[in-house]
């Protein structure tokens, strides 16, 4: 505690030294200031437009109080530039009519964008170490950096295409060449792997790993013989297993034998920390190893949670992670062949480390650039310990989400940093020993972070998914997905069929209708797990029958089981009766019935989920259903029924009639079905409402219809790149473009539209077209020949008008995805359901107008927004009209209970699918009023005893 002390000391002491300190000190990540400013600093320097810039510096300077800040801070620095911010506020924070904001309206505007910008690229340059490696190998000569060492890393995220993985080589190269120069000064360079190959995934493993082993080979060769170390970053956990192989064969290489300087990051957050530990000691060679606490936390909760995986791969818990550190940390001094390095900002992590080296000197510390000053410093240059510098290298654009990383990890509550800020917590509290911590809570998990099982407690439980960065896994998977089905037809029902069915799912309406609510929930519940039991079956139908790619295919059986919960849990607490108020005397309920005889319809590009997502609703709500498939995909459907008759639903209660839209008008012309769900085709929809009312004699009956849309997403020049083309391309081509809410019709701000098609364009180039039963595969076949012809008719037609498109292989269903360019909005009349993606421009200060351009077509299922322009996002919620709304996101996917599906206008009557009051339009309402006095007076009324008085 002693030693952790002092270095608390020497660490506060630097708070109060540089205006940088003293500015991040006082705009915390707890206060709506410190979030703008964030906000406002990722996004700022890549806005090439004027208009939208002052757009975005009103929306983060607007509304925060900076007042409140305006003279608090020790540094006359800081105070100016509150004092700069606090005037910034009211330039564009009055309104249009403000008397301030009038005076400076033709000066203020771009006087307030060169201040802001001004101050963003000082930002940038506290957390980048250079704009380019000579650049900073220069700054590293300056006194401030007397003593410590440099780890280089080239900023940039991910790539997305091969050109920018080439660039990033390129610039890795280049490093090595410069940092090699000067050896002497014993700088290194850092790698990440995801920036070497846009597809650096499990799935695709086969292609990445060989290459990227390659270029990593070259890269260590290179700095060998430059006399340099070379470090590989840690990535995500589900790459972990991959990154290993790699590193591995490129640590065994012969010609590198001789060579110290080859090195990896470990996360000390994964749980599997320490075998790799173990791992890397055990490679017969000296191998550097950097700890850190990991840069992918919140993330990789997420990715948990989103996948239904059994638990995390990580600690849940910020003193966990400090825990582990510490236990790695002994490992790594205790390893024969290991040559650590401890990344930490934490004073007590780095007491700990110097008590349990004692007094060797074979390892060194390392912090980030702009983090951590006051920590090392007296121990470089008065003790003889050595420390690292790891420096971002890259322009000020591409520090956005480096930036936001950092900041966001050291300002999170529970980070030491943010700690060590505060004043309120004493040196005992922010030195607290994290073993205790744990032990005092059981070693439990957060309270706040449930399993992925728990997510929807207590409503229902998640569906279970498949971890397939798992390679084994991944495989028993591929097996199981492609092994031959079961030949057996499933033989279409005719006229006279539908008309049995209906005979006998109306005489089993009674028996069904009267089964109490819960019993009928259990039944799903039952339902749900069968489901997952045979997951596997399920899935190679999916893919065998509908081209489903082995993802989508898990999504659909989740999907399904999630219905099939939801509803259960919806029913138990909605569908009960309801006592209402009333006068005295008088007992009032309402009842919630089933109808009778339910008509469910589904479509084939969600063959299971859809089908009994609707079946189970209807069955929940008391109503017996006769069910049709596509006829395209009978098989999953005869599947489905006949595991939800193994539930324990009638056999009567749920028919399947399989056949093609002559099936589906016989069922909806027989005056006896009490309501139909439908989800496909507008046109299909307009059909069946029509059947519905020629009968004059038949009681007007429900029709709940999910139809198509015309969907669009609307990108300004403040969205990130990357994000939008990685979203762009999930929402677009993803399922070959078959799902309703796809993506149809990109609207990108004229300013920065050729940046994003661009990317865009190289991002097409990575996706893989096959076979569905290939991991690899990211688009597979459309559903039928009449799809692929009329698809590739209208492609053709607009040949002139491609912007991009990619070989497909040359036998099979596959209409290759392509980007067409438009001229307007209008051009797109209607929706071409494959993977063909439009792409048009809109103006800066026009995104009202641009909503309403789309609404205008009178679709109304799906919309995307990216932007960092909260107000923007505040629009578009108030002027889309689509059922669903997406915001800096992808467009496909919603989750059962959380993004309830369904479309208004053209694309759909509602309620909504997975949503409270889809339940209700299963239901025929019955009041009953009953005269409780009628026996011979108020009994209730009259018993009353004299407390009321």
């Amino acid at each position: 505690m002693g030693h952790a002390g002092g270095l608390l000391a020497d660490l506060r002491a630097a708070q109060g030294r540089g205006w940088v300190n003293q500015f991040l000190q006082e705009y915390r990540l707890n206060s709506s200031e410190g979030v703008a400013l964030l906000s406002l600093a990722e996004a700022f320097l890549r806005v090439p437009d004027p208009e939208t810039a002052d757009l975005l510096i009103a929306d983060k300077l607007g509304d925060a109080d900076w007042r409140a800040h305006a003279g608090r801070s020790n540094s006359r620095l800081v105070n100016s530039a509150t004092w700069g911010l606090v005037v910034g506020r009211a330039l564009v924070g009055e309104g249009d009519q403000g008397p301030l904001r009038r005076l400076i309206s033709r000066a203020g505007e771009p006087f307030v964008r060169q201040a802001v910008g001004a101050a963003m690229k000082m930002m940038g340059e506290i957390f980048v170490m250079g704009r380019t490696i000579d650049e900073a190998m220069r700054r590293m000569k300056k006194p401030e950096n007397k003593g410590f060492t440099a780890s280089f890393d080239m900023l940039g995220e991910a790539a997305r295409t091969f050109a920018d993985a080439d660039r990033y080589f390129q610039a890795y190269v280049g490093a090595i060449e410069a940092v090699g120069s000067d050896a002497a000064a014993g700088h290194s360079v850092s790698v990440k792997l995801s920036a070497l190959h846009p597809r650096y995934e499990v799935a695709r493993r086969h292609e990445c790993v060989p290459a990227l082993t390659e270029m990593l080979e070259a890269l260590a060769v290179q700095a060998a013989a430059k006399g340099i170390a070379l470090t590989v970053d840690a990535e995500e956990s589900e790459r972990l297993e991959m990154s290993l192989d790699i590193i591995g064969t490129v640590a065994a290489l012969p010609g590198l034998k001789g060579w110290d300087g080859f090195g990896m990051a470990v996360q000390a957050y994964g749980k599997r920390a320490r075998p790799v530990v173990a791992w890397a000691n055990g490679l017969d060679r000296i191998m550097n190893v950097r700890l850190v606490k990991g840069a992918y936390w919140d993330s990789e909760i997420k990715r948990t949670q989103v996948e239904g995986l059994v638990d995390y791969p990580l600690f849940t818990r910020k003193a966990a992670t400090d825990v582990s550190y510490l236990a790695v940390a002994r490992d790594m001094l205790a390893a024969e062949n290991i040559r650590p390095a401890f990344a930490s900002h934490n004073a007590l992590t780095v007491a700990t480390i110097l008590e349990w080296a004692g007094n060797s000197r074979d390892f060194e510390f390392q912090r980030l650039h702009g983090m951590g000053d006051g920590l090392y410093e007296r121990l470089v240059r008065e003790q003889g310990y050595h420390c690292r510098i790891y420096a971002p290298v890259g322009g000020h654009r591409d520090l956005l989400a480096y930036l936001v990383r950092r900041l966001l990890e050291n300002g999170a509550n529970s980070s030491f940093v943010h700690q060590l800020a505060g004043e309120r917590l004493s040196e005992a509290e922010i030195l607290a020993d994290p073993v205790a911590k744990i032990a005092a809570v059981g070693g439990t998990r957060h309270a706040s972070i449930p399993l992925p099982r728990d997510l929807f407690a207590p409503g229902h439980r998640n569906s279970e998914g498949l971890d397939l960065s798992d390679v084994p896994t991944l495989e028993a998977t591929v097996r199981a997905v492609n092994a031959p089905l079961d030949a057996a037809p499933v033989v279409p029902a005719d006229s006279g069929a539908v008309t049995a069915a209906v005979d006998r799912a109306a005489a089993a309406f009674p028996a069904w209708s009267a089964t109490p609510v819960g019993e009928r929930a259990a039944i799903l519940e039952r339902l749900a797990d069968l489901l997952e039991r045979h997951r596997e079956e399920l899935m190679a139908i999916c893919v065998q029958e509908a081209f489903k790619t082995i993802g989508d295919s898990i999504g659909e059986v989740r999907e399904a089981a999630d219905f099939c919960r939801y509803y259960a849990g919806e029913g138990r607490a909605r569908l009960m009766p309801q006592e209402l108020p009333g006068p005295t005397g008088e007992r009032n309920t309402l009842h919630l019935d089933g109808r009778g005889v339910w008509a469910t319809i589904a479509p084939w590009n969600f063959p299971l989920a859809i089908f009994l997502g609707q079946t189970a609703a209807a069955l929940v709500a008391g109503n017996t259903v006769v069910a049709k498939p596509a006829p395209q995909t009978p098989r999953i459907a005869a599947r489905a029924v006949a595991l939800a008759h193994e539930a324990g639903v009638p056999q009567d209660a749920l028919i399947l009639v399989p056949g093609g839209p002559e099936v589906g008008a016989a069922l909806t012309a027989d005056a006896r079905i009490a309501g139909v769900a439908f989800t496909g085709s507008t046109a299909t929809a307009k059909r069946i409402a029509r059947a519905l009312l020629e009968d004059d004699d038949r009681p007007i009956v429900p029709l709940i219809a999910e139809t198509g849309g015309i969907n669009a997403m609307i990108v300004d020049s403040t969205a990130l790149p990357e994000q939008v083309v990685a979203d762009v391309a999930t929402s677009a081509f993803r399922s070959a473009g078959q799902r309703c809410s796809a993506l149809r019709l990109l609207l990108v701000q004229a300013d920065v539209a050729d940046t994003v098609i661009e990317m865009l364009k190289g991002a097409m180039d990575t996706l893989r077209l096959g076979a569905p039963g290939d991991p690899a595969t990211d688009v597979g076949p459309v559903i039928d020949r009449a799809a692929y012809d009329r698809l590739m008719t209208y492609r053709d037609g607009t040949r002139e008008r491609w912007l991009k498109t990619v070989a497909a292989p040359g036998e099979g269903l596959f209409v290759p995805p392509t980007l067409i360019r438009l001229d307007r909005v209008e051009d797109l009349q209607q929706e071409w359901f494959g993977p063909i993606l439009h792409v048009a421009t809109w103006d800066a200060g026009t995104l009202s107008e641009t909503i309403a351009r789309v609404n205008a077509k009178g679709y109304g299922l799906t919309m995307g927004l990216h932007s960092r322009i909260a107000r923007a996002a505040e629009v578009a919620e108030a002027e889309a009209a689509v059922g669903n709304l997406y915001i800096n996101r992808s467009m496909i996917g919603a989750v059962v209970g959380s993004q309830p599906f369904g479309g208004e206008g053209l694309s759909g009557t509602g309620p909504k699918a997975g949503g409270p009051h889809y339940l209700y339009r299963f239901c025929t309402e019955r009041a009953v009023s009953v005269d409780t006095t009628s026996a011979g007076g108020n009994a209730t009324l009259l018993s009353l005893d004299e407390g009321g008085i």
